[in-house]
């Protein structure tokens, strides 16, 4: 292994460490974030950029529970994972550019994943890592180039496949799995966004806070 890769090994360790073994919780493949004490959930399929959008939330005054793993308790409450954001590729340079001041790790150059660095987690979100988040709205973005921003409302049983197909333990956790899944698509409203500007998405998603959370 280079030993330049370490860090994004570790992260990648502590990701399936989690996502195997916390079986109290229900564990999405999702960021989290929260606005105006408003949890919000950015579940998708890797490369549809979560992370970049969650990290530029979370420069923009966003409470950041997690870039990657949502978890879910008994109560429906999002417990908050803050820790650095992982972003790859291309999304560096993007958020680097947007804000200078943003404080990165290390690069590691040609993992398996391609380039991988990680953006420190503001320091007001890790002193609320302790203080879990009520899920108000469920969001499946996806960032497509040139593409206009599209915003459309998702069904409750639609956002529930999508959610189970994106859980690390929804099979082990059986009938309590299925039960926390309908509870979470019952309090949050789900919706799709499709942007290619960040600047939009936030606003959007700020709009749908302010509107539906």
């Amino acid at each position: 292994m280079d030993v330049g890769h370490a860090h994004a090994m570790f992260e990648w360790g502590l990701n399936w460490t989690i996502a195997s073994h916390l079986n109290n919780f229900l564990v999405l493949h999702s960021a989290v974030v929260e606005w105006r004490d408003k949890g919000v959930l950015l579940s998708a399929e890797s490369g549809s950029g979560k992370s970049t959008l969650s990290a530029e939330l979370s420069l923009q005054g966003w409470r950041l529970l997690s870039d990657e793993l949502a978890l879910i308790d008994h109560d429906l409450n999002l417990v908050p994972l803050s820790r650095p954001v992982s972003l790859k590729n291309d999304s560096i340079e993007v958020i680097g550019a947007r804000h200078p001041k943003a404080s990165f790790g290390p690069i590691a150059k040609a993992t398996h994943k391609g380039t991988v660095a990680h953006l420190m987690a503001p320091q007001s979100s890790v002193e609320r890592n302790h203080v879990p988040a009520i899920p108000k709205l469920i969001v499946f973005p996806k960032w497509s180039a040139g593409s206009l921003l599209r915003v459309q409302a998702i069904g409750s049983g639609q956002a529930a496949l999508r959610l189970i197909d994106q859980a690390f333990n929804y099979s082990m956790l059986g009938v309590d799995g299925f039960n926390r899944v309908v509870a979470l698509v019952r309090a949050a409203e789900a919706w799709e966004i499709e942007y290619s500007s960040l600047d939009e998405a936030r606003e959007a998603l700020e709009d749908l806070v302010l509107e539906r959370g």
